[in-house]
């Protein structure tokens, strides 16, 4: 019996009008970064799993992909020794055995490794830009995937808030390259382990983040019940409760967090990590008025990014016109290269979410009409001589750069125009003995019904009509 064709859950086929929608993504965010001096790397798709585990938090850890070692990984394997005496075994430690390997759960971590075993190779500050699969092991549902590509640029080696604007005004310029509408959110982890001290739990503050970065998905009241189940008590969370639902433009939110970090707040504490993260809001924000920024930008306090390897600014972005998860996000991590023996270098990055984009772009019918096709002229198959006349054509205007094709058959011109149709072709040639003894083509453009004739040796004629 044949076995029925499929592919795991959270992963998708892609067919040509699906690719060129992506490359289209790809190449309009590349080019952007590289209009900011931001260049090339790529790494494997397997990283050592210690140099994965632990960088992002318990629950990230979870959604790690594990390799085995082989295809016979458990044969030399003694389980006695793993056996908890309950009939059960420890799985975390089997697993450590079997698995020495996995699927890579970001960009920025295999960025941080690469930078550490090739930092005599490369320039400081380092500025690059890295679009690749990475792998989760989530619960597949509307805009998550187990597998999704993203689009990184990060640089590393500098403090200076000028990245974190430069970041800004890239996500600016590729959102506006694609006519899509989004709101900026900016917060600074260091606001949030303030927010931890004076809410007199500073050796939460992973917890808090945690729960805080799900009350886009969970709502106010069950990130409260989650804070309270990690062992806050209710004096805590109704300090931290109030600055979740802050109002008003960021001058006046960071005022209003400036009277609480500086001891405003019911238990009084004062914090200067608090502070300090406010003094970066401050400057980042003048940056962007000066800057010009076109998108919506806000301080969003409830914003948390789940990643533990964040110590400062951080970002998400979400289309305001299509509902969605967040299709970008990011932030600074001062010491992600430490844990590879490289201290003291921090970095900031921003990370776009392809296959979100892409959803977004269609969903709201952003994609420019002749992405889908590569094809921009179709010669329709009139017989064997015309096909030889033709030839020398397409070679020319392929050596000038416009995508054409003869159609392969010599069929009913019906076949042919469907095929056209069904492929977004704009121009089609029907190029038959009478051009031939005038050496002429004829082109036609499918959606204004508009012809014209041109010398075969007009390619720069044939180029203005196509639009190329």
């Amino acid at each position: 019996m044949a076995q029925k064709p499929s592919i795991p859950k959270g992963t998708r086929d892609f067919g040509p009008a699906e690719m060129a929608g992506r490359n289209y993504i790809f190449d309009t965010v590349r080019s952007v970064f590289r209009t900011y001096g931001y260049m090339p790397i790529e790494t494997p798709a397997m990283e050592n799993l210690s140099t994965l585990l632990g960088k992002y938090g318990e629950e990230g850890d979870k959604l790690l992909f594990r390799i085995l070692n082989s295809g016979d990984a458990f044969s030399s394997v003694d389980f006695s020794s793993y056996a908890t005496g309950d009939g059960q075994y420890n799985s975390k430690a089997l697993s450590l055995k079997v698995c020495e390997k996995g699927l890579r759960y970001d960009l920025t971590v295999p960025f941080a490794r690469f930078v550490v075993q090739h930092q005599n190779e490369i320039s400081f500050p380092f500025k690059r830009y890295q679009i690749q699969p990475v792998w989760r092991a989530d619960r597949p549902q509307k805009g998550r995937y187990r597998e999704f590509y993203q689009c990184d640029a990060d640089v590393i080696g500098s403090d200076s808030l000028l990245n974190e604007l430069e970041l800004i005004q890239i996500v600016d310029r590729v959102f506006s390259l694609f006519d899509i509408r989004v709101t900026i959110k900016i917060n600074n982890r260091k606001v949030l382990a303030g927010l931890a001290e004076i809410a007199g739990f500073p050796e939460k503050v992973v917890d808090i983040t945690v729960a805080i970065d799900k009350i886009d998905k969970i709502g106010l009241d069950a990130v409260k019940d989650e804070m309270l189940g990690k062992g806050l008590d209710s004096k805590a969370v109704a300090v931290i409760e109030p600055v979740l639902v802050l109002n008003g433009s960021p001058e006046e939110k960071i005022a209003a967090m400036r009277t609480l970090m500086s001891g405003g707040s019911a238990s009084g504490i004062v914090s200067e990590t608090g502070m300090k993260g406010l003094d970066e809001l401050q400057e980042l924000f003048g940056l962007i008025g000066a800057a010009g920024i076109s998108q919506d930008v806000e301080i969003d306090l409830s914003l948390a990014r789940g990643l533990n390897y964040y110590t400062g600014a951080i970002f998400e972005v979400k289309a305001r016109d299509f509902a969605i998860g967040s299709i970008c996000g990011g932030g600074r991590y001062d010491n992600l290269t430490g844990i590879f023996g490289l201290p003291g270098m921090s970095g900031v990055g921003i990370s776009f979410g392809a296959d979100r984009i892409y959803d977004v772009l269609k969903g709201l019918g952003k994609f420019p009409e002749d992405v889908t096709s590569a094809t921009r002229i179709l010669f329709a198959n009139m017989g064997d001589n015309e096909v030889r006349y033709l030839l020398p054509v397409v070679r020319s205007l392929r050596e000038a750069g416009i995508p054409c094709e003869i159609f392969a058959e010599n069929t009913k011109l019906k076949k042919q125009f469907d095929y056209a149709e069904k492929k977004s072709i704009p121009f089609i040639s029907i190029t038959g003995g009478d051009e031939m003894e005038q050496s002429v083509i004829n082109l036609k453009n499918l959606s204004t019904g508009e012809q014209e004739r041109f010398s075969i040796d007009d390619i720069a004629g044939i180029t203005g009509f196509t639009g190329r």
